[in-house]
């Protein structure tokens, strides 16, 4: 077993241990270079994730976050409509950590990367008092292709890409264990993979232009939330949705969990569900739809009054397009 430290073995040496994940030829320099094709649009993304605010050694491995790190990203291209070309990272860590800890992390972000010939293209590493993994991402997407959050239109159907609340539900599991006993080892299993191994929906992007290359389609991932990416995508686009709750797809393993859990929120606000929220023609969702797996459903349409009416079997709810209180929000406490 490694029992190294970071600082016993330094800067260069860690940059040693990790430079493998990289391709040959592209580390070295001050900067990468990335081909971009011609017409193409280059996008970029950040994302940061911090210990004890996004992960914890209670729920998720040094592998854990390296792939929910790369997911993160991955799933900001996906919403944008494009296809990954690389990523860098920017590790800030304690000379304490254990250098088989980075090792670890890094095979997690090369096992989601290569799942999309996606690679680690360059990045930094800093000291600090508090791990940081900073990750930029870097893809390419076609003018017409750009998904953005600001054109959905009135008549619009609203389309998610799977099942909600799966990740919050995980999370749960592993902070309170007590609730795995209503379950099988098969269904624990599924729930802590979708909060510790969540799959950037990249797959849809291609299904999508498939169906129709040119399609004017609006959206974003629902990383912070089902609610709060309708919300996003309303007050951006100016306009208003309706969401019949009884559309949206509860996966049966929530069912199987107690009563006291308020999986009705969780999957509304829980976060963290990295899937797709599409604002597009019904036509084309419909097509869309009969392509995508278990979980995916057209749950409502846009209207032009600025609020988010939800039709449920009992009541019916609004939202105020501004109000994003609901899902994960830095800072709000």
């Amino acid at each position: 077993m490694n029992n190294q430290l970071v600082r016993d073995l330094g800067e260069q040496g860690l940059l040693q241990k990790i430079q493998p994940f990289c391709p040959l030829g592209v580390i070295g320099d001050d900067g990468a270079v990335i081909d971009i094709k011609t017409d193409y649009q280059l996008v970029v993304t950040t994302d940061v994730l911090v210990d004890r605010v996004h992960f914890s050694d209670r729920t998720t491995s040094a592998f854990d976050v390296g792939w929910r790190s790369a997911a993160a990203n991955l799933s900001d291209l996906a919403a944008m409509g494009a296809n990954p070309l690389g990523i860098t990272v920017g590790l800030s860590l304690p000379g304490v950590t254990s250098v088989a800890w980075v090792e670890e992390l890094y095979q997690g972000l090369h096992s989601c990367l290569q799942q999309f010939d996606t690679p680690i293209v360059g990045g930094d590493i800093t000291r600090s008092d508090v791990i940081t993994v900073a990750i930029t991402a870097f893809g390419e997407v076609l003018p017409r292709q750009v998904i953005s959050r600001s054109g959905a239109r009135t008549g619009d159907v609203i389309l998610i890409t799977g099942y909600h609340g799966l990740s919050r539900a995980g999370l749960e599991l592993l902070l309170n264990p007590q609730l795995k006993e209503a379950l099988n080892p098969k269904e624990r299993a599924l729930l802590i993979k979708a909060h510790q191994r969540p799959q950037p929906r990249l797959d849809v992007i291609a299904k999508l232009r498939k169906i129709a290359s040119d399609a004017v389609v609006t959206g974003m991932d629902s990383s912070d939330g089902l609610g709060d990416a309708i919300a996003k995508i309303c007050r951006c686009s100016g306009v208003g949705a309706v969401i019949e709750s009884h559309s949206i797809p509860r996966c049966p393993t929530l069912n199987k969990l107690s009563s006291d859990c308020p999986t009705e929120q969780w999957i509304l606000d829980g976060g963290e569900d990295f899937e797709l929220v599409l604002c597009l023609a019904s036509q084309l969702a419909q097509e869309l739809l009969s392509d995508l797996g278990e979980g995916a459903a057209i749950i409502g349409h846009i209207r032009d009054e600025s609020r988010i009416r939800i039709n449920g079997t009992q009541e019916i709810r609004e939202r105020d397009i501004s109000d994003l209180s609901a899902g994960f929000q830095h800072f709000s406490i």
